[in-house]
C-alpha cells in the first residue's frame, strides 16, 4: 500500500514557532534589562522616591479599578484555555487522518464518519462533513469540507474574540475612572480658601491609577488576541489542506471512474457537416 501522500506534503509550522518563541524571549529579557539598567537607578544624595504599595493602588482603583481586576482574572484563565484547546494536538487529533484515510479507500464511509464523530476536532468535523457527502460528485464533497472550515474557522475566531474585547474595554474603563477621580480632586481643590498645588496631588495621583490598571490588562490582552489570531488562521489552513489530501486517493479514483465511463458511452461520430455553402443566387427580373 502506498504511503499516504498528505503524510509527505504538509509542511510543519514548528519553525515559526520557534521563531516566535524566541521574538517573546528577547522581549522579555530586553524588558527585564531596561528595568535593571543603572540609568532607571536612583542617583546617591538624591531625595528617595515614595514607595508604590500595591495595596494602595488597588484602594485607590475603587469600584472602576475592581471591574479591571475582575477583568484581568478572566483574561489569565482565557488565555490558559486558548493555549490548551487551540494548540496543533487538540485540533488535529494524532492518527485520525490515518485512520480515516484507509478507510476511505475501503469504501468504508459510516465506519470512518463514526470515527470522526468520536474524535471532535476541527480536523473530525471538516472530515465528517466531507463523508457526508460520499457517494456523490467530489465536487460536493469538497464543497461540504469548505462549508465546515469556514463555519469552524469562524467559531475559533468568536471564541477569541473576547480578548478583544477586554483589550478595548480596560483602558475605556481606566479613562473613565481617571477623569472621574479628577473631578472629585478638583471638586475637593475647589472647596478650600487658600489650596496648595501639593494638596492636589494626591488625588491626582489616585484618579491616575485606574488608566494604569486599564492599560496594563490591555496590553496583553491585545496581544495575545493577535497571537491566538494567528495561530488559528495557520492551523485551519493547515487542517483544509489535510483533509483535501485524506480524499486525494478518493478523488483520483472517481475522475479515473468517470473518464472511463465516459470513454464507454462515447458514440460514432454524426455525419459531417458539408464542406461547402451553396451560392445563393438571386432571382432576377427578366426585361418585358
Amino acid at each position: 500500500m502506498p504511503h499516504p501522500p498528505f503524510k509527505a506534503e504538509i509542511v510543519s509550522d514548528s519553525k515559526r514557532q520557534r521563531r516566535l518563541g524566541n521574538l517573546w524571549a528577547l522581549l522579555a529579557v530586553g524588558t527585564i534589562w531596561l528595568w535593571t539598567t543603572p540609568a532607571f537607578a536612583q542617583e546617591p544624595g538624591e531625595t528617595p522616591l515614595p514607595e508604590i504599595n500595591l495595596r494602595e493602588l488597588v484602594i485607590a482603583g475603587g469600584a472602576i479599578g475592581g471591574v479591571i481586576a475582575f477583568l484581568s482574572v478572566v483574561l489569565i484563565a482565557l488565555i490558559i484555555e486558548h493555549m490548551i484547546t487551540v494548540r496543533r494536538g487538540a485540533l488535529m487529533p494524532a492518527g485520525l487522518a490515518e485512520q480515516v484515510h484507509g478507510l476511505i479507500a475501503q469504501r468504508q464511509f459510516k465506519q470512518a464518519e463514526g470515527i470522526c464523530r468520536g474524535n471532535p476536532s476541527l480536523l473530525g468535523e471538516i472530515l465528517q462533513a466531507g463523508l457526508s457527502e460520499a457517494g456523490l460528485d467530489y465536487h460536493d464533497i469538497e464543497k461540504g469540507m469548505e462549508d465546515a472550515s469556514v463555519e469552524q474557522s469562524s467559531r475559533l475566531l468568536r471564541k477569541i474574540e473576547y480578548l478583544s474585547v477586554i483589550g478595548s474595554l480596560a483602558p475605556m474603563l481606566g479613562l473613565l475612572g481617571t477623569v472621574w477621580g479628577m473631578i472629585l480632586a478638583f471638586l475637593e481643590f475647589e472647596s478650600k480658601a487658600n489650596p496648595q498645588v501639593s494638596e492636589l496631588a494626591p488625588g491626582i495621583y489616585k484618579a491616575l491609577v485606574t488608566t494604569l490598571m486599564g492599560l496594563g490588562v490591555a496590553v496583553p490582552a491585545v496581544g495575545a488576541f493577535a497571537v491566538f489570531r494567528n495561530r488559528v488562521d495557520g492551523l485551519v489552513a493547515e487542517t483544509s489542506l489535510l483533509a483535501e489530501h485524506v480524499f486525494a486517493d478518493y478523488k483520483r479514483s472517481i475522475v479515473s471512474q468517470q473518464r472511463t465511463r465516459r470513454g464507454e458511452t462515447r458514440t460514432a461520430p454524426g455525419p459531417a457537416a458539408p464542406t461547402s455553402i451553396p451560392p445563393i443566387v438571386p432571382e432576377r427580373g427578366q426585361r418585358g
